[in-house]
């Protein structure tokens, strides 16, 4: 190396700057940059709701910057949405949830064979509890493959197609709504309430935005990509095969 070469190596030294750069201010409710900070977008008044939304939450799910759970916890209040993370439940540390898991009073909300539409839950059903598994489809399979407490519950699911407001994430079928969302519709239809997608819906709509705003693009469902050829990842087995027998629709 040169002197000149050296001496054009201690200038780079030379003018780093002292002090490390300055960290972005975080939001102690979001956890999000204060610059995309969504609690604006919360309701001023907590909702709540009759019955109690219970999360399973995986573990990973925690890490994801932009996963939907808390929007949920702050916008209910803070008794109506209560939740557990683990891989298998109930554990030692799930204190009440055996309890919670056990009583006639539940529904877990999970698509498995015996699973009825909410809305033919009978009316006279004292739901106090509705279960909620929080994280991706792999994820919420094996909390519920390992949990046979879940699999003795009363089951139900959301059968009418919605359209996710979540745009900024890849879903695997046309109709896959996030955590946020699936609680935002089964509360309305178990309340009759469309006020719960009206205020519940407007921090997810921010969050988007800001990542658009950010570089972000709107992203399709696997199925929309598989059908329109401009997937390029593999798709699993069993996923392939429900999206080729879709095919004749």
């Amino acid at each position: 190396m040169s002197t000149e070469e050296v001496d054009d190596v201690w200038d780079d030294f030379i003018n780093l700057p002292a002090d490390p750069p300055e960290m972005r201010q975080i939001c102690f409710s979001c956890e999000r940059p204060q610059n995309v900070c969504w609690c604006n977008y919360l309701p001023k008044t907590r909702l709540k709701p009759k019955c109690r939304i219970i999360l399973l939450q995986h573990p990973a799910e925690e890490k994801r910057s932009l996963r939907t759970a808390p929007m949920l916890t702050l916008g209910l209040a803070e008794e109506s949405c209560v939740v557990y993370k683990g891989k298998k439940f109930p554990t030692k540390k799930h204190v009440g949830l055996w309890d919670i898991l056990s009583s006639k009073q539940s529904v877990l909300l999970y698509p498995s064979k015996k699973a009825m539409d909410i809305v033919d839950l009978p009316k006279e059903t004292e739901l106090h509890n509705l279960i909620i598994l929080d994280g991706t489809w792999p994820q919420a399979k094996a909390i519920y493959n390992n949990t046979p407490l879940l699999q003795s519950m009363i089951h139900v699911k959301l059968m009418h197609k919605y359209e996710s407001h979540y745009i900024i994430r890849t879903q695997p079928t046309d109709g896959c709504l996030s955590t946020l969302e699936t609680a935002i519709e089964a509360l309305t239809v178990l309340e009759k309430d469309e006020s719960y997608k009206n205020i519940l819906l407007k921090p997810l709509n921010a969050l988007c935005n800001f990542q658009l705003q950010h570089g972000a693009v709107t992203h399709q469902s696997k199925e929309f990509k598989k059908r329109n050829r401009t997937y390029p990842k593999l798709i699993g087995r069993r996923l392939r095969q429900y999206l080729d027998d879709g095919d004749d629709y």
